[in-house]
């Protein structure tokens, strides 16, 4: 048997009669059960941690196909900020437009 560490652990009243009655039926000591249900715990959550890396690694790679689609160009000739000052010359008006402060260096 592994070497053990003794613990002392307060439960409720209701969870002592659950754990001596479970014991009893499985013909276990209440620190076996307790043991047990530390593994079952400890092992869902490594179970879990597990998922959730597979599910990062898939959408990683998902991300790395994406990015090696090529985009078909459509041949405009405007770039996106010549586009906005456009419309806001159109809502605005060139001559009303304030002009951006600069801030000095």
């Amino acid at each position: 048997m592994a070497r053990m560490v003794r613990k002392q652990v307060y439960i409720e009243p209701r969870h002592d009669v659950l754990l001596k009655r479970r014991a009893r039926e499985m013909g276990v000591t209440e620190a076996e059960l307790i043991r047990r249900g530390i593994e079952y715990i400890t092992a869902a959550e490594a179970d879990e941690e597990e998922e959730r890396e597979d599910a990062w690694a898939e959408l990683d790679a998902a991300m790395e196909e994406a990015a090696q689609v090529i985009a078909p160009q459509t041949g405009r000739q405007w770039t996106r900020e010549e586009l906005y000052e456009e419309r806001i010359d159109r809502v605005v008006g060139r001559h009303e437009r304030p002009a951006v402060p600069v801030r000095p260096d």
